[in-house]
């Protein structure tokens, strides 16, 4: 097995994408709808403030994260970003890896200085995953969303860069 390289999403990706995100343990905890259309994917090469990585291994896609950079002048150090790894590729550091290189990104390349996110309650090691790079559970929101016919709560966790330069 080869090493597994995160990089930007590139076009020739976007033909796995759609498998990605309709694995079952994928679309129900995202809020993304079963049975994705190839053609929502190629919007997001070219959408302003939005990047696009991916975690592959022997030209596989094994993992997603999408993350968003806020436009509006007073949000402007603000970026959100969710994640999806494949059923197959699970606990083998794709989830760990995705999400070093965003924080990284927004951490070191974007000016962000504040990463927020929703994961639903019970998405233990998704929850996990973030609280191992320092986010925190700002609060939940009942019945957020609906999956499978049920409505569902989500904690909304946040990471902070501290400043390296505070204001006095």
């Amino acid at each position: 097995m080869s090493e597994l390289l995160v990089r930007l999403l590139e076009s020739g990706d976007l033909r796995q994408l759609p498998d990605l995100y309709a694995e079952q343990e994928v679309f129900t905890n995202t809020l993304q709808l079963p049975y994705p259309a190839p053609e929502q994917w190629r919007d997001l090469l070219s959408r302003t403030g939005h990047t696009s990585l991916v975690a592959v291994r022997d030209g596989e896609v094994l993992g997603h994260t999408g993350i968003d950079m806020t436009a509006r002048p007073r949000r402007r150090h603000v970026a959100t970003f969710g994640i999806a790894v494949r059923k197959t590729a699970r606990g083998q550091g794709v989830g760990t890896a995705l999400v070093k290189a965003a924080v990284n990104l927004c951490d070191n390349w974007a000016n962000i200085t504040r990463i927020e996110l929703q994961v639903y309650t019970d998405n233990r090691a998704a929850i996990a995953l973030y609280q191992k790079f320092g986010f925190v559970l700002e609060g939940t929101h009942r019945q957020y969303a609906i999956r499978d016919g049920a409505f569902v709560d989500a904690h909304f966790m946040a990471r902070i860069r501290p400043f390296s330069n505070p204001l006095p």
